[in-house]
């Protein structure tokens, strides 16, 4: 007689649901809110949608610390919230953060290279803790440090970006000018994004978790 597989539950959006999972689509909701904000002040140059830019990142922050309190708090988490907790932390502390320094004058041809570099050490530093998560977590579970920054330390960038802002050095008055570079322009000032892509690769630095 054929043994019969147990049937696997069907997948459900709604009842695999977890509060956190809210509050991680609430970060992912802020962070996509800036990337059109910033589009809407390249649009029409009215900086009130740049600083609705900058406000709504670290809102972005305070919603990614509470989905893993309450995660934590209720003892409850699921591959689902993990996966968009991945996929919000890559709109508000990836893209958003590299569509503000394009908008804040950073649109040489060069700045572009680095800023998709940027991005692309974002999406591998998700997908790494993604898999590796239970190799480095301890018997209770819990990741005790981070191989390489995590992304949100990107708002360090974005705050940067902020007090430029304030005092009016962006567009064509950036701190450190412009070089033309072979058929493109570069801002020297990019290369902080360089170096915090390039941080949050790193296999040798280890950032303690929470």
């Amino acid at each position: 007689m054929k043994e019969q597989r147990p049937r696997t539950r069907h997948f459900s959006m709604i009842r695999d649901f977890q509060v956190a999972d809210l509050f991680t689509l609430l970060n992912g909701f802020a962070g996509m809110g800036a990337v059109l904000a910033t589009m809407r002040f390249l649009a029409e140059g009215a900086t009130g949608f740049l600083w609705l830019a900058f406000s709504l990142l670290p809102l972005s922050l305070l919603f990614d610390v509470l989905d893993g309190t309450i995660a934590r708090w209720r003892h409850k988490s699921s591959m689902l919230g993990q996966e968009l907790d991945s996929l919000a932390d890559l709109i508000s502390f990836g893209v958003a953060p590299a569509g503000l320094a394009f908008a804040m004058g950073m649109q040489g041809g060069w700045d572009a290279v680095v800023l998709l570099f940027f991005v692309g050490c974002g999406i591998s530093r998700l997908a790494r803790f993604n898999a590796t998560a239970a190799q480095l977590a301890d018997e209770r579970g819990k990741v005790k440090y981070f191989e390489g920054t995590p992304i949100p330390s990107s708002l360090v960038l974005v705050a940067i970006l902020a007090v430029l802002a304030a005092n009016g050095l962006y567009g064509g008055r950036l701190p450190l000018g412009e070089l033309v570079i072979g058929p493109w322009r570069f801002h020297p000032l990019v290369l902080l994004y360089a170096l915090s892509g390039s941080a949050m690769i790193s296999k040798t630095l280890r950032v303690p978790k929470p």
